[in-house]
């Protein structure tokens, strides 16, 4: 038995491994870029259970079509030796397996309990956020968050999941108190950073939201894709809410969409803004053609509804009727043989399946179809994981797609009711505007 970088054992003799699964932790808890030396201390040692969970559990972060079937060996090479590792172990490997299974309530059970047994293991209080965010467990989040602060009030990273857990509550206020918190212990804690954004975005303070992020792009350039590209998208989305969506366009080129093309949240980063800078009434040319040419590669996945959504909305807006067509079937006979007893069941039936009917009709300007279909997505759409600002892309989609079906006093007041919860905000009153015109 060796030691991690928590004080907690691990079964194997190779201090290689231990700080292979150590660069893994500090990698995911920190957006780095060096998560993958996990699979090679997993390949150091078969019978080390924890290397294998966590080699497994990286693919699984990869989000592609694929990723199932390349975890499954690695969780089925440390069976062999479950009886010999620490329970701790045990766990881990249990969950990763329930995520691989799609079933998402036993995977946030064991998770929690990891965390809750060992709260020294901050990559499990991460996980435990990450698989209850996927599911819409924003109390879940703050919860577990708030259980682990005592052990970690010295860490940066733990008032960065703080501040997201409480903002994701709508505790603004406190959300950003814990977001400076961590920025005056770490400039460098982009999560902490999207936190305090995600507070700015959510009360309209749009000049000063776009001044603090820039002030902060420097710590970004050695972050993971995801975490680069979406604090600009921020940024873009400050930009768009101060009317400004030439600067939004320019932030789209040069740091939003470019990063790592393949990847699956860089494509929904640059769908999102792509709507949203359409919405501005931007002429984005053929940007959304490269876009599609990236999700029309993946072919139908289905690895969270959420991620469906955006790849509907982005075939279909660059016109890629025959692609959107075979996505959407399959998604329909993926949900077809969904057991609606399990959580995911249930969420792809009654939130992902008409969010992403709604999205395709959008895209195609069926108005009267995405209208209708949108609308019971909306009720339940916090289960399919995603930000709030994040989310908001299928309200401002429902509205337009109202507004343009002649549902005009449906949709005004929800658009007045964004005036007035952001006065400050100057495309609420051109939306307002355009509504009179329609």
């Amino acid at each position: 038995m060796l030691t991690d970088r928590w004080t907690l054992q691990v079964a194997t003799d190779d201090p290689a491994v231990v700080a292979g699964l150590d660069t893994f932790d500090t990698s995911f808890i920190t957006y780095g870029t060096t998560a993958a030396a996990v699979w090679d201390a997993a390949k150091a040692d078969p019978a080390c259970v924890m290397a294998q969970a966590k080699a497994a559990a990286l693919e699984m972060f990869l989000q592609t079509g694929t990723s199932i079937t390349k975890a499954r060996p690695w969780l089925r090479q440390a069976e062999p030796h479950l009886g010999k590792a620490t329970e701790r172990e045990r766990l881990w490997h249990a969950q990763v397996s329930a995520w691989v299974d799609g079933d998402a309530e036993t995977a946030i059970a064991i998770c929690r309990d990891i965390a809750q047994r060992w709260p020294q293991d901050l990559a499990a209080v991460k996980m435990t956020q990450f698989h209850m965010f996927h599911v819409g467990d924003l109390a879940g989040m703050l919860d577990i968050a708030e259980a682990a602060l005592p052990v970690h009030r010295h860490i940066a990273e733990m008032h960065g999941m703080l501040a997201f857990g409480l903002e994701e509550m709508n505790c603004l206020g406190e959300a950003e108190a814990a977001g400076r918190r961590a920025v005056e212990m770490k400039r460098a804690e982009p999560w902490a950073h999207h936190a305090i954004a995600h507070v700015m975005e959510t009360q309209g303070r749009c000049a000063e939201g776009f001044d603090f992020m820039a002030g902060l792009v420097d710590t970004w350039a050695d972050r993971n894709s995801f975490m680069l590209s979406h604090n600009w998208w921020h940024m873009a989305l400050f930009a768009i809410d101060s009317d400004r969506p030439e600067v939004a366009l320019k932030l789209y080129d040069d740091h939003v969409w470019g990063v790592w093309k393949e990847y699956s949240q860089d494509q929904v980063n640059a769908v999102a803004l792509l709507a949203r800078l359409e919405f501005a009434g931007l002429d984005v040319g053929n940007r959304w053609q490269d876009v599609a040419d990236y999700i029309a590669a993946r072919g139908p996945e289905h690895v969270e509804p959420f991620l469906d959504a955006h790849y509907l909305l982005g075939l279909t807006c660059a016109g890629r009727e025959a692609a959107a067509a075979t996505l959407l079937a399959s998604l329909r006979d993926h949900v077809a043989h969904q057991d609606d007893r399990r959580l995911m069941g249930r969420i792809w039936h009654t939130v992902g399946l008409p969010l992403a009917e709604g999205v395709a009709a959008y895209g195609k300007g069926d108005w009267r179809t995405a209208f209708n279909r949108l609308k019971p997505a909306l009720d339940g759409l916090q289960q399919i994981g995603g930000s709030h600002a994040q989310r908001d892309l299928f309200w401002q989609l429902w509205l337009r797609a109202g507004a343009h079906a002649g549902e005009i006093a449906t949709v005004r007041p929800h658009l007045e009711q964004r005036m007035a919860d952001r006065p400050g905000v100057a495309k609420h009153r051109r939306e307002l505007a355009q509504l009179a015109q329609i």
